[in-house]
């Protein structure tokens, strides 16, 4: 068993591909904010594979954050010099490396230091991977300044404690010293992620100093940007995995799908590493593919979350292997999902779905029913509600993505349909429960959250066909309603 850090490198190699390059020469020119699975096995993978073929080493990660999940991070990486061990595994196959661009994560809820380190000159790039809850917007998107941890940012712009008053802090000094601003790259699953960075930090901005407001707008760039890699949550499981398949101990490894993605506009204040050279697509406009993966990919996640954790599935690859809910998914995306979606230039949107399957029934990565359920209340308003909007704006039915807003509440009800007690996992969590006991007996209880269904809620064919499939919920099963909705039946 060889425990990771720079000096067992040479023992790791015997089971993990290590890093080319000398990780004593490279050189920071990104802060990364959120140091979480996904930016390790994404972000974080494609520079390693740019580091690897000598270029670009002064365009190093330094890791930034503002939870207390940020400093066990810090922690665990730190214990090893900042490397991670990345495993992944396709069907077929399984391989693991071991990955070195980060270099540092400086202390979260030290703003001194991180504002240090935002103006320092060599830092070009401030990128994020905050979850789509850290962005403090509504169901239309919107930037929300009220926000109590905004609002104390603009009172307090000298000790910000969100991402965004440390990001306009970084950006004022910067300002003040003469020094061109970096770029701010979201790397979440947010439609226009990057319009909607710009929006909460050009708002967080103007509430604490409008004419820097409007230097950020005009000055700073925020490229939208479609991310893709299934990168399930770290347990005791996988970092066992790891000793046992590699002979390596790792404070925090992550597993991941073969599979990875990444498309981006091209527009950076102080230039950018040459990522196209290992596979980052660099596009004018990443709209038609963000549509594309939101949509179908992360809208598919939130549609089999629900009925597969009221019939006790476990695992994604299980749930697709269950014949009604994988037609259920077919059916759903192929009605109400793709035919929504604009044209992705040179991409088949049913190759994709199809790629998307084969994803989703790999057994290997051991993704969970658990980690697509949570958050609802952030994602079902970014990957579904959009998708029954459009239908309704476009005089469709909806009577699949209502089947899906219906499942939602009735899993918030708190028990599966044999039983088991749900555990939630949703900041809303206590007004979602609520508002589902109150809907078994009054659908519309659970509609009134303008914050998550806004526009949604107000069309009167929602609203028959969220209650009718919630009624049958109730009165029939999740199994046997997924089979009324299949066999055309469900809508009354």
């Amino acid at each position: 068993m060889t425990k990771l850090s720079l000096a067992t490198l040479k023992d790791v190699s015997a089971t993990a591909t290590i890093p080319a390059y000398d990780r004593s020469k490279l050189s920071a020119g990104i802060v990364h904010f959120g140091v979480g699975n996904f930016h390790r096995a994404h972000q974080a993978i494609y520079l390693d594979d740019l580091f690897n073929l000598g270029q670009d080493h002064d365009w190093a990660i330094i890791g930034a954050g503002v939870l207390p999940s940020d400093a066990a991070m810090r922690k665990k990486l730190a214990a090893q010099d900042f490397l991670t061990t990345i495993v992944e595994q396709d069907n077929n196959k399984t391989a693991a490396r071991v990955t070195a661009p980060m270099i540092d994560i400086l202390p979260p809820g030290d703003a001194k230091a991180i504002i240090a380190k935002l103006a320092d000159p060599s830092i070009r790039i401030v990128s994020l991977t905050i979850t789509e809850g850290g962005y403090f917007i509504d169901a239309s998107g919107k930037f929300n300044p009220a926000h109590p941890a905004i609002s104390a940012d603009g009172k307090n712009p000298n000790e910000p404690k969100t991402v965004f008053g440390l990001i306009v802090a970084g950006l004022r000094a910067r300002r003040e010293k003469g020094i061109a601003p970096f770029t701010v790259m979201s790397c979440d699953n947010i439609p226009h992620n990057g319009v909607v960075t710009t929006n909460a930090v050009v708002g967080t901005a103007k509430l604490s100093d409008p004419d820097l407001a409007d230097w950020i707008k005009a000055n700073v760039a925020f490229p939208n940007a479609m991310v893709d890699r299934i990168t399930p949550a770290t347990g005791q499981r996988e970092i066992d995995l790891l000793k046992d398949a590699f002979k390596i101990e790792d404070n925090w490894p992550v597993y991941c799908e073969e599979f990875k993605q990444w498309v981006l506009e091209d527009k950076f204040t102080l230039g950018r590493p040459a990522l196209e050279k290992v596979g980052v697509t660099f596009v004018p406009d990443v709209t038609p593919y963000e549509h594309m993966k939101i949509r179908i990919l992360n809208g598919g996640h939130a549609a089999i979350a629900y009925p597969a954790a009221l019939m006790d599935i476990h695992f994604v690859h299980d749930s697709m292997e269950d014949p009604l809910i994988r037609a259920f998914l077919a059916k759903l995306e192929n009605d109400e999902i793709i035919p929504i979606v604009p044209p992705v230039p040179n991409t088949s949107l049913t190759d994709y779905f199809a790629l998307i399957e084969h994803r989703l029934l790999n057994p290997k990565i051991a993704d969970t029913i658990p980690r697509l359920a949570q958050d609802g209340s952030n994602r079902q308003p970014k990957f579904i509600l959009p998708s029954t909007l459009d239908n309704l704006r476009q005089g469709r039915d909806i009577v699949g993505l209502a089947l899906v807003s219906a499942l939602w509440c009735r899993y918030f009800e708190g028990t599966t349909d044999s039983g088991q007690k749900i555990v939630f996992n949703d900041a809303s969590a206590d007004r979602l429960h609520e508002a589902a006991v109150k809907a078994k007996d009054d659908p519309m209880a659970f509609l009134v959250f303008e914050d998550i269904f806004g526009e949604v809620a107000k069309s009167d064919l929602f609203r028959k066909r969220f209650a009718d499939a919630l009624q049958t919920l109730w009165e029939k099963g999740t199994r046997a309603t997924l089979q009324l909705y299949l066999d055309g039946k469900l809508a009354k």
